[in-house]
């Protein structure tokens, strides 16, 4: 998570107190991109060159395990 804030901080995004998926999600708007981290559905994402796509399947599919 802190390597996540320093990221955060150099791309100028207020850290406060977010989660994870919050923080992510506001880098992926200051990066121009869409803010859609951990809502990928079955598995798939069409954001191919997000540096979170990993991370991001391994969100989503532990989202939907808990939903379940």
């Amino acid at each position: 998570m802190k390597n996540i804030r320093q990221i955060a901080k150099t791309l100028s995004v207020d850290t406060g107190k977010l989660s994870k998926p919050e923080l992510i999600r506001k880098i992926q708007l200051a990066e121009g991109n869409f803010d859609c981290y951990g809502s990928a559905t079955n598995g798939t994402c069409d954001q191919q060159d997000c540096a979170w796509s990993e991370d991001c399947l391994s969100e989503a599919t532990s989202q939907s395990a808990q939903a379940a």
